[in-house]
């Protein structure tokens, strides 16, 4: 059986870990891993399958980056960010507000 909060992948838009987003870019949330402690957070702070996210900004030397859903800005390292699966987006990305 799988988890209730893992949606199945489209064959023609294979997931991705979040944290390989160029700035920018927008996607949709496909699967965060809650078998570790970041990703049973990143799941309360909003990071669940079919949310809408916008990559913002990320810092001068790679890391930290910004994303932006559910009308919230986060900002998360790589490895924080490599928690959440991704896949592409054909609808409206969240706003900066």
């Amino acid at each position: 059986m799988s988890h209730p909060l893992v949606a199945p992948v489209p064959d023609e838009s294979p997931a991705v870990p979040l944290a390989e987003l160029a700035p920018g870019a927008r996607a949709i949330v496909v699967s965060v891993d809650t078998a570790t402690p970041i990703g049973r957070r990143l799941l309360d702070l909003g990071f669940r399958p079919g949310t809408p996210l916008r990559v913002g900004r990320r810092a001068p030397l790679g890391d930290p980056t910004t994303y932006f859903l559910r009308g919230s800005r986060f900002c998360l390292r790589r490895r924080e960010a490599e928690q959440v699966q991704v896949g592409s987006d054909t609808g409206e990305a969240p706003t900066d507000r």
